[in-house]
Formats: structure tokens, sequence, C-alpha cells
């Protein structure tokens, strides 16, 4: 039986760690959790954040995620976007999902973010 979901895994280019460390532990706040030794030779990075955890791997013919995304609750979500503006990082809010308030964003290798707030807390 399903329990939970453990992670989101991301693709990214080959060389783009120090972007990706940047934006997801500089600009969104994560903390990047090392990756096993084993692992760790593939390149890529991982973050967390709360119950969230996002894997960045690297993969040679890299194209980004366009429509494919994780939706990552956030609180306080008009701060949130603010200072992704604030740091140059384009944000595209959408109104179609009722009870929510939410916006569409990219990484800096151009994968596909949502980010979202209830209008109530569950």
């Amino acid at each position: 039986m399903i329990d939970s979901l453990d992670h989101v895994q991301l693709a990214a280019p080959p060389g783009s760690e120090d972007a990706l460390r940047a934006y997801y532990g500089g600009t969104l706040g994560m903390t990047e959790i090392p990756k096993p030794a084993a692992l760790a030779a593939r390149g890529g990075c991982w973050f967390a954040a709360g119950s969230v955890v996002l894997h960045l791997g690297i993969e040679e013919t890299f194209r980004p995620a366009r429509k494919a995304h994780p939706g990552i609750r956030v609180r306080g979500i008009t701060a949130f976007a603010a200072r992704l503006v604030r740091a140059g990082i384009p944000v595209t809010w959408d109104d179609d999902l009722p009870g929510h308030r939410r916006f569409y964003s990219e990484d800096p290798v151009g994968n596909r973010l949502e980010f979202l707030e209830p209008d109530r807390p569950r």
C-alpha cells in the first residue's frame, strides 16, 4: 500500500550544479542534502525543505520539463512570489485552481515549477 511520496526527481544538464545550488539553496531557501557516495559520482544535487525533497539528476540529453512539474506548497505565497521576482525570476499567476492561490515559475535550467497555497489550511 502506498504510504507517502519520498521525493521528486527533475533532470538537469551536465555542469548545472552551481546554478541549481544558487536557485534551490539560495533563492528558494532549501537545504542541500548529501547524496550517497555511489550516487554522488553521477553529478546532480538533492535538496529538502520540510517534507519536500527534490533530486536534481544530470541527464546528458536534457530537455526541460515544460508541462510535467512538482507542485510545491508554500506559506505566505505573495511574499514568496515577491522574493522570486526580486531575484529576477519570472512568476506567472494562475487562478484556475479553486481554493488555492498559485503561480508557475522555472528553475535556472527551464524546468516548470508550481507553487501553491490553499486559501484555507487543511
